[in-house]
């Protein structure tokens, strides 16, 4: 059984969380043995999200089982407000040392660079974001990969590369013949619409 905690916040990224959400979602319908993927957020009120979203968090900070995986999301949340909010930091600080994969979306590197987890780590983000994540100091950006894995730390570059970590992360839990599966179930083959009449 495999336990997947995905954070909540303010103006989180809708993707960032909706995107490896459905990976996990499918992956434990597919596996039907008893994998749990569930909401955690400060408390378990409705959290709008960066474009307007509202989410009900399934659970709160402090009344959760352990988790086998901890996701944070980015958007403006994780780069403004919630670094400064000692309860998540503090909570995703302590999940972290229990939990077998850390993950982040996006500018969710910044809030595991403020709670710890991406410290002296090498890490994706966003490309908008890679130059004031950099800036920090303590943390190598890594500018050309779609995600980055460190150790029990993995990271996504922007929104969309969520999807593409997540799908590695199950087959490297349970293999990669499952993650194939889960990713025709998707039906996840992207092919970006006008790349053939466009220059480049």
């Amino acid at each position: 059984m495999t336990t997947y905690g995905l954070l909540l916040f303010e103006d989180a990224e809708e993707l960032d969380f909706a995107g490896p959400w459905e990976v996990f979602t499918a992956s434990a319908m597919v596996r039907d043995q008893g994998d749990e993927a569930f909401f955690v957020a400060e408390r378990t009120e409705p959290v709008r999200c960066a474009k307007g979203m509202r989410v009900v968090p399934d659970r709160a900070l402090d009344d959760h089982p352990k988790l086998d995986v901890l996701l944070v999301p980015g958007g403006r949340g994780a780069r403004v407000t919630q670094p400064h909010n000692p309860s998540v930091t503090g909570w995703i600080a302590r999940t972290a040392e229990q939990a077998d994969w850390v993950a982040s979306v996006c500018t969710g590197a910044f809030l595991l660079h403020a709670a710890g987890p991406a410290k002296g780590r090498r890490v994706a983000t966003h490309w908008a974001y890679e130059d004031e994540l950099d800036g920090l100091g303590d943390v190598t950006v890594v500018r050309d990969a779609r995600y980055v894995v460190d150790g029990d730390l993995i990271t996504s570059q922007g929104v969309s590369a969520g999807i593409d970590m997540a799908l590695w992360l199950i087959g490297r839990i349970h293999g990669r013949d499952h993650a194939r599966t889960v990713r025709r179930y998707l039906q996840y083959e992207p092919a970006p619409p006008y790349l053939a009449d466009e220059p480049v």
